[in-house]
């Protein structure tokens, strides 16, 4: 973990004041309606353009890629504009460990549970990567999360602990171990 990123970095974040969090939570109230809804705007008016687009793209596959990625870039960009938000669950349990703990846990836990599931035939495979936002670790630490991942079989992958904690299913590129693994969990 300490190969990617300033061992300090990856502790708990300072608790943020309860007046500051209090006046985020309500200017949230009032922003994310409008943000929603320039964001749907903003979507309706890429898919617009994008069916006279759809023409261009059919006799240049260059421009259909940098199209999508224009959308996407717009899109994600629009999206973290909501970035400073802060939800009821954030107010109410600033500071408090033992609740980010267990966020932590059950965000690991559930995705050990779907990437170990055995694949199903005509389906698609079992996820191998995942992110885990800061939010869900804010209040513990992106060493917490490395050290529950790692206790499930995760591997950590280069990732900025400012933004999330990105982990890799070892299991995934030993299909032996997968196997066994399997074996183990139906014990």
């Amino acid at each position: 973990m300490d190969t990617y990123e300033d061992p300090a970095t990856w502790g708990p974040e300072p608790v943020r004041p309860r007046w500051s969090l209090a006046l985020k939570f309500v200017a949230t109230l009032l922003f994310f309606p409008l943000l929603c809804a320039f964001w749907l705007a903003v979507a309706a008016v890429l898919l617009v353009v994008g069916l006279f687009a759809d023409g261009i793209a059919a006799v240049s596959e260059g421009f259909g890629r940098g199209y999508m990625r224009f959308v996407d870039d717009v899109l994600g960009g629009t999206a973290r504009l909501g970035s400073w938000c802060v939800t009821w669950p954030e107010l109410r349990h600033e500071g408090d460990t033992a609740h980010y703990r267990a966020r932590v846990d059950k965000v690991v836990g559930n995705w050990t549970e779907r990437a170990s599931a055995p694949r199903e035939p005509k389906k698609a495979r079992p996820p191998v990567e995942c992110e885990v936002p800061r939010r869900v670790y804010r209040g513990v630490g992106g060493r917490y999360v490395a050290e529950v991942a790692l206790a499930q079989g995760w591997e950590l992958r280069p990732t900025d602990v400012r933004k999330e904690v990105r982990l890799w299913w070892s299991a995934a590129s030993h299909p032996q171990d997968a196997s066994v693994a399997d074996t183990a969990r139906e014990a």
